[in-house]
């Protein structure tokens, strides 16, 4: 039995013949990360998707092979919403720009870092971005493997940051707490630790520690990230 060829990405295929209706490529990602920014991947079906657009479901797919094409082509819509830039030449500021871009990405769709997270992102504004990071990271190694190797911690992080934030805004849409409601709802047993002496260095970090905003912890992080990035190529060479 024959095996079936694999398929071929949306971007590498010979362009489709335009056709009459109104439907297009653009509007069918534009609704399509409109559904999912207000409720999330799950509600995003190739069924909801035609109904918001008040067309029938067999006109999309002449459009798009599937979901997945379609997730793929909204990956892509929003890693193109930052102009195309040139690396300035300071790999520090280069890739903590690469950084703050994803991050806002992540925080206006929050959908997007499950999306990233289950394949490649191979579109050519994904591709674009890639491309720009490798560059500054060439700017600081000439070795392409540890230039290659450099962009990952940076990638992991800002998805860990970022989910980190998105799970706190959950908590607080669920129980309906915002951060200083919760903290006085949990006052008293904190106050009770502390008290006991069982846990010192959490109650000098209760008492003691300022609390930084998401903004500035997230900065400081990408700070202590970029400061290793520069140890670690140093040592390489």
């Amino acid at each position: 039995m024959s095996e079936e060829p694999p398929p071929v990405l949306v971007w590498a295929r010979e362009p489709r013949a335009p056709r009459r209706q109104s439907l297009s490529i653009d509007r069918i990602v534009s609704v399509a990360v409109a559904i999912a920014d207000a409720e999330g991947l799950e509600a995003l079906s190739m069924r909801r998707l035609a109904a918001d657009l008040s067309s029938g479901t067999t006109s999309l797919y002449r459009h798009v092979a599937g979901r997945d094409e379609l997730l793929d082509l909204m990956v892509d819509a929003i890693r193109g919403e930052h102009p195309a830039q040139p690396p300035s030449g300071d790999w520090r500021a280069d890739l903590g720009g690469v950084a703050r871009r994803l991050r806002a990405d992540l925080l206006r769709h929050p959908w997007l870092g499950s999306a990233l997270m289950s394949r490649p992102a191979l579109g050519p504004n994904s591709l674009r971005q890639m491309d720009f990071a490798l560059a500054a990271a060439a700017s600081l190694t000439s070795d392409a493997s540890l230039a290659r190797t450099l962009i990952r911690p940076l990638h992991h992080y800002v998805l860990g940051a970022v989910s980190d934030q998105l799970a706190e805004q959950d908590t607080q849409r669920r129980t309906g707490l915002t951060e200083e409601q919760w903290r006085a709802s949990v006052g008293p047993y904190v106050r009770d630790v502390v008290n006991s002496g069982a846990y010192p260095h959490f109650a000098r970090s209760v008492i003691e520690a300022e609390d930084l905003d998401v903004d500035r912890q997230f900065e400081f992080g990408l700070d202590c990230l970029l400061a290793g990035i520069a140890t670690r190529v140093a040592a390489a060479r």
